[in-house]
């Protein structure tokens, strides 16, 4: 199962990406700041969650377009879940 969480490293996206992974999902996230994102990334390994990032912002459309290529790289083209949590 792969998900995709758009705003994944703070508050309710936060507990999403970990309740996806939690359940065996693998998730990709995004956030506008490189380093929140680095220092959930980091979190999520240390729990053993397979979780990568993107540092993106959603309301610019060649962000968005580039983590829509990220994403169908990581995942080989097959995302079962979008999460738009911004």
């Amino acid at each position: 199962m792969t998900a995709l969480v758009t705003g994944g490293t703070k508050g309710i996206g936060h507990a999403i990406v970990e309740e996806l992974a939690g359940l065996g999902a693998i998730v990709h996230t995004c956030s506008r700041t490189e380093t929140e994102l680095n220092d959930c990334l980091l979190e999520w390994k240390a729990k053993g969650f397979r979780v990568t990032g993107s540092v993106c912002d959603v309301s610019n459309q060649a962000q968005r377009e580039n983590l829509l290529s990220t994403v169908s790289s990581v995942f080989n083209g097959r995302l079962n879940i979008l999460v738009n949590y911004c």
